[in-house]
């Protein structure tokens, strides 16, 4: 697996479905996100099991991310078009709906190398290999400023993506870091040995 924090942010074109239900052949994450904060999640399949729940969830937190500049990118191996059918697919029938974010095919896997996140699963029902269940938050010179990858059966905590883009913009903002389980509004630290003696004197408790 590729560690890609720190890095440029792999960008590509691709086909895709956008958040209005138009079909493209031509999407491109350079232009998506020029100036502004991006959220890149793969997963493994449509048509699954977790893989739902996490799309779903990101869907309920995708307008709060908009509003802090930052746009939201999925990503699987299938094609744009099992992307719309499952789309077009109702909740209540294990499908996503309408979600508000674009839905980009990987059917080549040159994303998802690009990227470090192709899984080889069982030869006898994935022989060319899928996405990993991996999250990425790019900042606005477009740099990996995160990137979490989990096995299969584990699905991720969305409200987690949220979290690190409000620390990140907090540093931007304050210069100040974030110590272990901040959340918006918590202290930061300041990154001398004197603002750690200060910031450990009132937090360490709570830790």
């Amino acid at each position: 697996m590729t560690i890609l924090v720190g890095q440029k942010a792999p960008l590509f074109e691709t086909q895709a479905v956008m958040p209005n239900g138009e079909i493209t052949d031509a999407f491109s994450l350079e232009r998506l996100i020029k100036g502004k904060y991006g959220v890149i999640f793969f997963y493994p399949m449509d048509f699954t099991f977790v893989c739902p729940s996490e799309i779903l969830a990101m869907a309920s937190r995708t307008k709060q991310l908009q509003e802090m500049g930052c746009e939201v990118v999925a990503v699987s191996v299938d094609s744009h078009w099992t992307h719309n059918a499952w789309r077009e697919t109702k909740v209540e029938d294990g499908g996503i709906g309408h979600v508000p974010f674009i839905l980009a095919a990987d059917m080549s896997r040159e994303i998802s190398e690009a990227y470090g996140v192709l899984a080889n699963a069982s030869e006898s029902y994935y022989p060319n290999g899928v996405s990993m269940r991996a999250t990425f938050v790019i900042d606005q010179s477009g740099i990996v400023r995160h990137q979490v990858v989990n096995d299969e059966p584990l699905g991720r905590n969305m409200d987690d993506v949220v979290r690190v883009l409000d620390a990140l913009q907090f540093f931007e903002e304050n210069g100040q870091v974030c110590p272990a389980g901040w959340n918006k509004g918590d202290d930061g630290m300041v990154n001398t040995p004197e603002g750690v003696a200060d910031y450990l004197s009132k937090n360490a408790g709570q830790l």
